[in-house]
């Protein structure tokens, strides 16, 4: 059974246009419904279609209107404005999609018909380098809508793309000679210790000491040619970095592990072929001593075409040169069909250069496709770039601390019965939850500013308070259950569980959105307008002081909208814990 009102509707609606308009009017009939607060949906096929049958829209609409048969699903039809259709479905229709909806291990929404290789780019720190603010967007946005379309039946790919190789690992790699006395001796958490204060003093050496400097060229040559000595000590580098990537993702809660680890070493070897092949075939030009591609339609500020430089006039390589050879290995070899980066978006013109250069090169053709996830900045509560008081950007594991602390505080002070271990793992719940929602419920092409008071707080647009709402019903559902009262098929009767029914049935669609769109503040504004949906019904419908059927029926929506919840908060990387 389809769920989903709108979807149910979209076959009742194109039979009444082919009843009422004929074949060849009805055969790319698009009903264009939408949820609508003037009625249960709203169809605006009528606009699009008065022009091609030069009738007007409003009696379009009205013969499609006088055509609709489906009394088990729709109560009634209302021809308004210039032609729209307000449509309303039958109590017993919702009552029964939604019985249907918490039968399904899947809510009532199916995977998708056709399905992709999705290969998603995201998260992307840097070897030595302890993860910051910067990293957080990119991190907690791409696992969500890797969760999501893997939710959808998508085969997923997870592509860490981290920096792990260049001229600042020959600064790297010299400290840490310098640091253990000889190369490859004394332990990794010895030698490298703290990251950002390991990175902080090589580079403070590399500026400060010509010799050392000189060295680090040195050393930069020796890792590039394949000195066994020098690739030992950049493997530990990557190595202690790795688990430190591992533990900060744990913290996190996402789903990236050193599996998914595929940098710009991994590329190296592939680049100089890369050019080559494109330098001999002529699709790649000498311009100023550099190989450049030139996609159409990117111009200079003078007006001049402007290059892709995949090799430069040193002969070195730079992101264009990995991304190109990243592009061709995850079509040609991980066969990918969807292709995300979820990257900031001043690289807006670069990545579109990227995609346009391997379109014109035949290595992204159909049905591969690029996209781009763009988002904006976290800002600091003087709308300005967020920064610690040393004018550093926020350490990640900083962030999160703190974000667990007030969530501690909080919980101390809503459920003084709490402690230990239960305590503990509810702050990390609430507080890594309240930091997750307060980016993926922002649009994410858009900056935010980073306040973690109102992220942690139980009430507004929070994740405390979609996880309040989860545990509040699960809370009642142990009563009911303790009190020997079950769920049973639901019925609608008054006007708010018909408005919560309709919300439940409408999860679908906010997934679908978001895997459409890649938009993860559209499934996060679908919860919250669940969960004040289902305030409304715990306010108006007594639940657990109803009686017999209707008692069993209340109990079932209820029992519907918390497993909404859980699996909505799980899609987004979020907890729902069972107390609180």
């Amino acid at each position: 059974m389809i769920v989903d009102p709108l979807e149910a509707l979209g076959p009742v609606l194109r039979d009444a246009a082919r009843a009422a308009l004929g074949e060849e009017a009805a055969s790319s009939f698009d009903p264009a419904l939408r949820g609508s607060d003037r009625a249960d949906a709203q169809a605006n096929f009528a606009m699009a279609l008065a022009k091609k049958l030069g009738k007007p829209p409003r009696e379009i609409a009205q013969a499609v209107a006088a055509k609709i048969d489906a009394p088990e699903m729709i109560a009634s039809v209302e021809v308004a404005g210039p032609g729209f259709l307000n449509i309303s479905l039958a109590p017993a229709f919702l009552g029964k999609a939604a019985t249907h909806a918490l039968g399904d291990s899947r809510l009532g929404v199916p995977e998708a018909e056709t399905r992709d290789k999705v290969v998603i780019d995201y998260s992307a720190p840097n070897v030595a380098k302890e993860m910051h603010v910067g990293h957080l967007r990119s991190t907690v946005i791409g696992d969500a809508l890797a969760r999501l379309l893997a939710w959808r039946g998508h085969s997923l790919v997870r592509q860490n793309h981290i920096g792990d190789w260049g001229t600042p690992f020959g600064m790297l790699l010299e400290h840490l000679v310098d640091v253990t006395g000889e190369a490859g001796g004394g332990s990794d958490e010895a030698s490298v210790g703290e990251l950002g204060a390991f990175y902080k003093a090589a580079r403070a050496k590399f500026d400060a000491d010509p010799a050392f400097a000189e060295r680090a060229r040195h050393r930069v040559v020796a890792l590039q040619s394949g000195d066994a000595e020098t690739l030992a000590l950049w493997k530990r580098l990557v190595a202690v970095s790795s688990k430190y990537f591992e533990d900060v993702y744990a913290k996190l809660d996402v789903t990236l592990t050193s599996a998914d680890l595929c940098g710009e070493s991994f590329y190296n070897p592939r680049l100089a072929p890369l050019c080559e092949e494109l330098e001999k075939s002529g699709k790649a030009v000498i311009s100023d001593g550099a190989l450049c591609l030139f996609p159409a339609g990117f111009k200079t500020k003078e007006g001049q075409p402007l290059p892709l430089i995949v090799r430069k006039s040193d002969g070195g390589y730079g992101y264009a040169t990995t991304d190109l050879a990243a592009i061709r290995y995850r079509v040609s070899e991980l066969h990918g069909t969807r292709l995300l980066y979820v990257v900031g978006a001043p690289q807006e013109q670069h990545l579109a250069m990227v995609f346009a250069a391997a379109k014109e090169l035949a290595w992204l053709a159909p049905p591969a496709r690029a996209e781009h996830v763009a988002f904006g900045s976290v800002l600091g509560p003087d709308k300005k770039m967020l920064k610690s008081r040393s004018g550093d950007a926020v350490k990640l594991v900083e962030l999160l601390d703190e974000a667990v602390e007030r969530a501690a505080a909080v919980l101390s002070e809503k459920a003084p019965d709490l402690a230990g271990a239960e305590k503990a793992e509810l702050a990390k719940a609430v507080g890594i939850g309240a930091v997750k929602y307060a980016d993926l419920s922002s649009d994410r092409v858009k900056d935010y500013v980073y306040d973690p008071a109102r992220m942690v707080s139980f009430e507004g647009n929070t994740a405390g308070y979609l996880q309040y709402a989860h545990a509040r019903i699960r809370s009642m559902m142990r009563k009911a259950a303790e009190a020997g009262a079950t769920t049973g098929a639901i019925t609608i009767l008054e006007p708010a569980e018909r408005k919560l029914a309709i919300a439940l049935l409408g999860f679908g669609a906010a997934v679908k959105s978001v895997e459409q769109t890649l938009e993860p503040h559209r499934l996060a504004g679908y919860l919250y307008a669940l969960a004040q949906a289902f305030t409304a019904f715990y306010e108006s419908c007594p639940v657990l002081k109803s009686e017999g059927e209707v008692r069993a029926s209340r109990l079932a929506l209820s029992d519907l909208t918390a497993k909404t919840l859980a699996r909505g908060l799980s899609l987004l990387g979020i907890r729902a814990p069972e107390r609180m």
